[in-house]
């Protein structure tokens, strides 16, 4: 019986619901597989790089992820500082481990850092997301796609898009595989729990009747004169809409560093960062969300929720073309909410293969290039 010796990579909060499907589909397949088909091996390494319990260990609890069997335990630190320890701790694991495959997820510094050894070890890799392009690289994570698809060998697209952008850099297209949108996977796995979530109950909300919103990236809240106007804008908001905000602790560090006050704190709820289940509930029921988040940009557009992206550009420029996204600044901010109260209460389609069945054809893809 033929072996496909898998690693996989989570590094940070956004990769943990890209990797449950895919786990729980490999799983899937090796119980129902023919006794002539290939088995998968697999092991799952967190490199730590989100080490806060609200940011990582509720994601792994609600989505049924098993215990890494390594954690590289790398926390916080510059970007080249981290990429480096990701580096320097994974290489002795990959060693070991001797995989066929190491599968990276998303665009974070763990994903280019462990694709880097791999591909100078000589160990095959698939980027799950690829071809994802903001063309602005100015933004970290871009820099990361950028590198991370230049090194793979197995490139999972989520949309045609993505197949498009990979084809101009140059990429073959036996390499390319369109497999559809592995964060849907998640969403559609664990709506029924999310629904059952008690969070609206908790905060007095009610169904169309509140904002949600989340920032994080350092363009909106590591300058004070970018987080001052945002944080009136959303006082001011609040006066008409509840907004509820689970905040990151870099804004919530930035708050207290500027001293920005929040003057409607009882319509404007500040809370701690929220989980999965938690996160699903209210973009499906929220008027409408703002947010600097690349997931929460797919999932509005799942839900058909009206979504403000906080960024001049976006990765994922399908949400917009056939979506419920669209860009906003913090200069158009004010003229851009005023705009989505009048607009339905749902809108937008979904992409092509955003049907919860990527998990599947990613095994299918694995099992063809081995």
């Amino acid at each position: 019986m033929r072996k496909i010796r898998l690693l996989i990579v989570a590094g940070a909060r956004p990769n943990f619901m890209k990797i449950a499907p895919l786990i729980k589909a490999i799983e899937a397949y090796n119980s129902n597989r023919v006794e002539s088909a290939p088995e998968f091996e697999w092991r799952l390494v967190h490199t730590g790089q989100h080490y806060d319990v609200n940011m990582s260990d509720v994601f792994f609890r609600e989505l049924a992820i098993p215990a890494p069997h390594v954690n590289l335990e790398v926390g916080s630190g510059s970007h080249a500082a981290q990429t480096a320890n990701v580096m320097l701790k994974f290489e002795p694991v990959l060693l070991a481990e001797n995989p066929d495959w190491i599968i990276v997820v998303g665009d974070v510094n763990s994903t280019v850092a462990c694709a880097l050894v791999a591909s100078k070890l000589g160990v095959k890799i698939a980027h799950v997301e690829a071809g994802l392009r903001s063309f602005d690289r100015t933004m970290p994570e871009e820099i990361n796609r950028l590198a991370t698809d230049a090194l793979a060998d197995l490139l999972l697209t989520p949309s045609s898009d993505a197949n498009e952008n990979l084809r101009s850099e140059g990429i073959a297209d036996d390499k390319i595989m369109l497999v559809g949108n592995i964060m849907i996977d998640a969403l559609v796995d664990s709506l029924p729990a999310a629904r059952r979530s008690q969070i609206m109950d908790l905060h007095n909300l009610s169904s169309g009747g509140y904002v949600y919103v989340t920032l994080h990236r350092p363009a909106n809240v590591d300058r004070i004169e970018a987080l001052t106007p945002i944080i009136a804008e959303l006082d001011d908001l609040a006066q008409c809409l509840p907004v509820i905000f689970p905040m990151h602790p870099r804004t919530r560090k930035m708050l207290g560093k500027h001293s920005i006050e929040i003057t409607n704190g009882e319509k404007l709820k500040i809370i701690e960062p929220v989980g999965y289940y938690d996160s699903l509930r209210l973009t499906e029921n929220a008027r409408f969300v703002i947010t600097d988040s690349g997931g929460l940009q797919e999932e509005t557009t799942y839900f058909q929720t009206p979504c403000l992206t906080l960024r001049p550009n976006t990765e994922r420029p399908i949400t917009i073309t056939v979506g419920s996204n669209r860009l906003t600044t913090i200069r158009t901010l004010n003229r851009n909410i005023v705009n989505i109260l009048k607009e339905p209460i749902r809108f937008g389609k979904l992409p092509d293969h955003w049907d919860g069945k990527t998990s599947e054809r990613i095994v299918k893809s694995l099992i063809k290039h081995t």
